[in-house]
């Protein structure tokens, strides 16, 4: 699978045919990723993922959600999230699906009205997750993992087959919607968010050029020191950090398609010294890019 590919707003470039059929499909996405995991991002659409093998943390604003094989996630629209592996020797299949909700009905209609968006439009319901030893969870993981086969397998009327489950999924937040956890976020947390989007949005737009903690900052018209309260609380580390982690993710993939020399990826990273490229990278992943690509060819 391609790798995640975020636009300009920080929402990731979703290529379903939004007007045929709004969901897209992906499997072993995170053996796509340097460390088997992803950087932050947000996209409008809808979001579900289950954890086949391994133990995988979902970080979704500030929380980190733990899933064990068996559970999946439901991640509501425009919250910014993450994927990480915990466990296991090889990259989890990790089968996910992104959609709109105008899968399930238009936006002008009755029950999108209805149904659809005052969950999208719900603060304090960023995800929901279905446990798979919870009992009143079982049919909804059955429904999640049929949406997989069918999507990976296009058998004739899949397509009525894919939009009746989601439908069925809806059914059951919606009719659950007062009983689901909820949790309230403060305009403070709202605004940090907003913030880091914006920085995020900076860095991945400039990694390739020369980024500094004042730009950082700048993008979101805030303090250095500011910034990089927003980057600890959401990351864990400081907004260099994020932005040298960034820059060594996209040379990692760069490496992986062999195209380029060492210097040339170097510098297409934002990495003026292929000497300190080379010893950022080998901190970060245990070998040098050298040996990566070696190990590519």
């Amino acid at each position: 699978m391609p790798p995640i590919i975020l636009d300009h707003q920080l929402r990731e470039y979703i290529p379903h045919k939004a007007i045929e059929f709004p969901i897209t499909y992906f499997h072993d996405e995170l053996a796509t990723l340097s460390d088997w995991a992803g950087p932050l991002h947000w996209h409008p659409d809808f979001e579900i993922a289950t954890a086949e093998c391994g133990v995988l943390d979902y970080q979704i604003g500030q929380q980190h959600i733990v899933l064990e094989a068996g559970d999946s996630i439901f991640v509501n629209g425009n919250m910014l999230h993450s994927i990480k592996q915990l466990s296991g020797a090889v990259p989890d299949p990790m089968p996910n699906i992104v959609f709109s909700g105008t899968l399930i009905a238009p936006e002008t209609s009755t029950i999108y009205q209805k149904h659809i968006l005052p969950i999208a439009q719900c603060d304090s319901l960023p995800f929901i997750v279905f446990r798979h030893g919870d009992r009143a969870h079982s049919e909804i993981n059955c429904l999640i993992k049929d949406v997989y086969r069918l999507m990976n397998e296009k058998k004739a009327c899949y397509e009525l087959a894919v939009q009746r489950n989601i439908n069925c999924i809806f059914e059951f937040i919606s009719c659950n919607f007062d009983q689901l956890p909820k949790i309230e976020a403060t305009r403070i947390q709202i605004n940090s968010q907003i913030r880091l989007q914006k920085m995020l949005t900076y860095i991945y737009e400039n990694y390739d050029g020369p980024v500094t903690l004042e730009s950082i900052a700048k993008a979101a018209e805030i303090s250095r020191s500011e910034a990089g309260r927003c980057f600890h609380t959401y990351i864990g580390c400081s907004p260099i950090d994020a932005l040298i982690q960034y820059r060594l993710q996209m040379a990692h993939q760069l490496l992986s398609e062999g195209a380029q020399t060492l210097q040339q990826i170097s510098y297409a990273c934002g990495f003026n010294s292929v000497n300190y490229f080379s010893r950022q990278f080998k901190k970060r992943y245990g070998y040098t890019p050298g040996q990566r690509g070696d190990a590519g060819k």
